[in-house]
């Protein structure tokens, strides 16, 4: 029944890897399933038959589909399947976008699609790379015009020893996470996130991966040669030779002219008449060429600035090639908010905001991965205003996603664990002006606005972004590339980090890949370039976390308790939590683990919860002193409770420094007083008095002491009525 049947099979880093292919989606262009381990995914790639009407882009969509059941679960919303893909789902999307999509034909307009379908998870074999493999296998063997194949492989860093594909358990030790794909002789992308390590350490990792995707680019050849279709021919796009050189050479000088500024908006401004003078004077030589005509332009403006680069060593705006854009740094713009920052770069501008929550605010992820809580979340927004747009806003798209996911890989390094700092923290970076490179704006922005709210970070984190110009065998590169640089050039090699290293890296590319000099270059000029934005912007703004949060922001305490104590801090059906919220102004977060979270507004009543949690969890001792609430009244005394649960007496006699004729002349039920513990008894009642508590506490003189007042005036040991000031405990 499947004549075109066939399975291929090799070994990925210790780990079998199988390639199915003839059997499923036989409609598609080009489909496999890999298995790699127990790690399962089917992917298929189509392409239309021929290009839309109007398009003037080339429509590749990658979808990288999470279903539930590769994991055992169920989904959590009412429906009970899955909705919009998570953002983990659209990060890997794009990784497996990015080194892909240059080795498509420039000029094809045809609309290409990639859907990933996650069927298996094995923890210890990333779907995500199985994912990359099964693309660059289906594309290779379909009929679809690209020029692959590409592997990618994940690289970690444990006990000084790179490791390919890491397994859970290694990936939780693993000093970074880079994700590295590879043409057969250039390193076609990198993802990474990093705990601070060296540039020869990331160097040395991004070439380790290099060299281990060339056996499986090896085995996809064999594939290829074996079962692969002949690619289809396209109409293309490209303006012919003839009118880009007659549209060259009729517009170059306006070109420069309107090129050779720094100011974005004068740029665009000036660029304005030159399309409508090209439009004019073109009409009749080159009728309904309206799409080609603008397409002569963008090369047109590609041309001028590749060869002010290359040849002239000139940027458009100025600048030396290692120069970064005027750079500013405020922080506290935001009165309310808990710490506010604002990165300025050119005419880059991001404001970055933060917000400090009790540990319970944390994000809930329901996805394949084994993390199931986000305590640090990042988001970014990028209005169309931004770039001087009117466009309704329609909530983040991919971009967004993926700026907002790299700024939270950067600094999530630095950020303090929750034992340290018992905090759910959120900021948003909101992008006012975009000049190219707002996402490192954002982790700039994002180092004020927590140091601003007064989050103890391990170190401050900038990032900078790295471009690069390729002609032949010659290339340059340049430091802080502006919107311009980003559009013309071959790559945005973005960096981000501290003094002592590596947290992130991001590259763009749109060229097949780099070499590995490129790499060194660019993570060597990345290094200098964030030393001096720190150094001489950041540092100078706010040189250390402040010392104090925000008095707005909530005040959190955090202890932990024994396991077997929890039951007894919650309470049946939650009573005593709750009491404890009610009566302290509080929010209480109790971990299965035994963390318990304390939070509020004002820090006395988180202290006062914390010392009820502690009186319950740890039984009272003698000599200890507690603030308690009346709960009874007695004719020979108080009870007084000092934790949910816990009661004791304070005796007539011990209420007060005075002689006491009645109870109520010193206190009444509700109120709350302060008591010493003087004894427990063997039955674990506890005997209270206040009157030593003040004695000791405000250094209060007693009007005449017991141990000196006639035999007969001491209270009796054995009270009738309420069975002796020893106390009882109150079930």
């Amino acid at each position: 029944m499947f004549e075109n049947f066939k399975v291929y099979e090799t070994e990925f880093a210790g780990r079998p890897l199988k390639v199915e292919t003839g059997k499923m989606a036989q409609l598609a262009n080009g489909e496999c399933l890999v298995r790699y381990g127990e790690t399962v995914v089917h992917v298929a790639a189509t392409a239309s038959a021929k290009p839309r009407e109007g398009i003037d882009f080339f429509p590749l969509s990658v979808d990288f589909e999470e279903k539930l059941y590769s994991v055992g679960k169920i989904p959590g919303s009412f429906l009970k399947r899955e909705g919009r893909p998570s953002d983990k789902a659209i990060l890997a999307s794009r990784v497996i976008d990015r080194p892909i999509r240059p080795l498509f034909p420039k000029d094809m307009r045809n609309d290409v699609s990639i859907v990933c379908t996650v069927m298996s998870v094995d923890h210890d074999c990333s779907p995500e790379i199985a994912a990359m493999v099964g693309t660059s296998i289906a594309l290779s063997i379909s009929d679809i015009p690209w020029k692959g194949p590409i592997s990618g492989v994940s690289v970690g860093y444990v006990d000084g020893e790179f490791v390919i594909n890491p397994t859970a358990e290694q990936r939780k030790v693993s000093q970074m996470a880079v994700t590295v794909a590879s043409t057969d002789s250039r390193i076609a992308m990198i993802e990474a996130g990093a705990n601070e390590v060296s540039d020869e350490v990331m160097y040395n990792g991004i070439l380790a991966g290099h060299e281990a995707n060339q056996k499986i680019i090896g085995f996809i050849k064999g594939i290829q040669a074996e079962i692969g279709k002949e690619k289809f021919e396209y109409p293309s796009n490209e303006p012919d030779e003839e009118m880009f050189e007659a549209v060259k050479e009729f517009s170059l000088e306006d070109v420069k002219l309107a090129m050779d500024t720094n100011d974005k908006t004068v740029r665009d401004a000036r660029l304005k008449p030159v399309y409508e003078k090209v439009h004019e004077h073109f009409a009749e030589q080159y009728p309904d060429a309206e799409a080609k005509l603008d397409e002569c332009l963008y090369k047109t403006q590609k041309y001028v600035v590749r060869r002010w680069l290359l040849d002239e060593q000139k940027r458009v705006d100025g600048r030396k090639m290692d120069e970064i854009r005027p750079l500013a740094a405020e922080v506290g713009i935001l009165p309310r908010v808990h710490g506010s920052g604002l990165f300025t770069r050119g005419q880059t501008q991001v404001l970055s905001i933060v917000t400090l929550g009790p540990v319970s605010d944390q994000q809930m992820l329901d996805g394949i991965d084994e993390e199931e809580f986000k305590r640090y979340m990042h988001q970014y927004n990028f209005p169309s205003y931004s770039v001087g747009e009117t466009k309704p806003s329609r909530g983040p798209g991919r971009r967004e996603i993926g700026h907002g996911a790299l700024a939270e890989r950067a600094l999530l390094p630095v950020i303090p664990p929750v034992e340290e700092f018992p905090y759910a923290l959120r900021v948003v970076s909101e992008v006012l002006s975009s000049n190219g490179s707002t996402s490192q704006g954002s982790i700039c922005g994002s180092t004020l606005a927590l140091m601003d709210a007064g989050v103890p970070i391990k170190a401050p984190v900038a990032g900078i972004s790295c471009g690069l110009i390729t002609e032949g065998e010659r290339w340059m590169t340049m430091v802080d590339i502006q919107g311009v640089e980003d559009f013309f050039g071959d790559m945005d090699f973005k960096v981000a980090g501290t003094h002592k290293g590596i947290t992130a890296i991001q590259m763009d590319l749109k060229i097949s890949g780099l070499t590995p000099e490129m790499v060194k270059e660019a993570l060597l000029k990345t290094h200098k370039a964030r030393d001096y934005i720190l150094d001489e912007i950041m540092l100078k703004a706010i040189p250390e976390p402040r010392k104090e949060l925000s008095k707005y922001a909530p005040k959190m305490l955090s202890t932990v308790i024994p396991v077997d104590k929890i039951r007894e801090v919650i309470g049946s059906g939650g009573k005593v939590i709750q009491k404890i919220c009610a009566e302290c102004e509080v929010k209480v977060d109790v971990e299965e683990d035994g963390h318990v979270f304390v939070s509020g507004i004002d820090l006395d009543n988180c202290q006062r919860a914390m010392s009820i949690i502690d009186t319950i969890v740890n039984d009272p001792e003698p000599g200890a002193i507690y603030n308690g609430k009346v709960t009874r009244i007695m004719d020979f005394g108080a009870f007084v409770e000092i934790a949910p649960g816990k009661e004791g007496l304070v005796h007539i006699s011990r209420l007060d420094v005075k002689r006491t004729e009645k109870v109520t002349d010193v206190v009444n039920v509700g109120d709350e007083v302060m008591v010493k513990v003087l004894e427990i008894d063997d039955k674990g009642r506890l005997n209270l008095s206040r009157r030593d508590a003040l004695i000791e506490v405000e250094g209060l003189v007693p009007e005449n002491d017991i141990s000196d007042a006639p035999r007969g005036s001491r209270p009796r040991r054995d009270d009738r009525r309420g069975g002796g000031f020893r106390g009882r405990r109150h079930d």
